[in-house]
């Protein structure tokens, strides 16, 4: 992990951005000691969601058909109505 002075890190701000875009973490120093950390995002709940799709599609393909076309679900669903 790189280091950078917190006065450095202001004037080179888009530089360090595009440091961390590419996957470099970057810690910012004020008098030596760590004030912040730049670290790009984590995948984790991109991972997550994909297998939560995943997951569901898979289920999904377990249904029942149900052997009625999208004009028949209409028509039923709106039996009893009044208009």
């Amino acid at each position: 992990m790189r280091e950078i002075r917190a006065a450095e890190a202001q004037a080179t701000f888009d530089e360090l951005l595009g440091s961390v875009a590419e996957g470099e973490s970057i810690a910012i120093t004020r008098r030596g000691k760590t004030v912040a950390l730049l670290t790009p995002p984590r995948d984790d709940e991109l991972t997550q969601r994909r297998s939560a799709v995943a997951r569901f599609q898979d289920r999904r393909r377990g249904w029942r058909k149900i052997g009625m076309s999208t004009d028949e679900i209409l028509k039923a669903r709106h039996e009893g109505h009044r208009f």
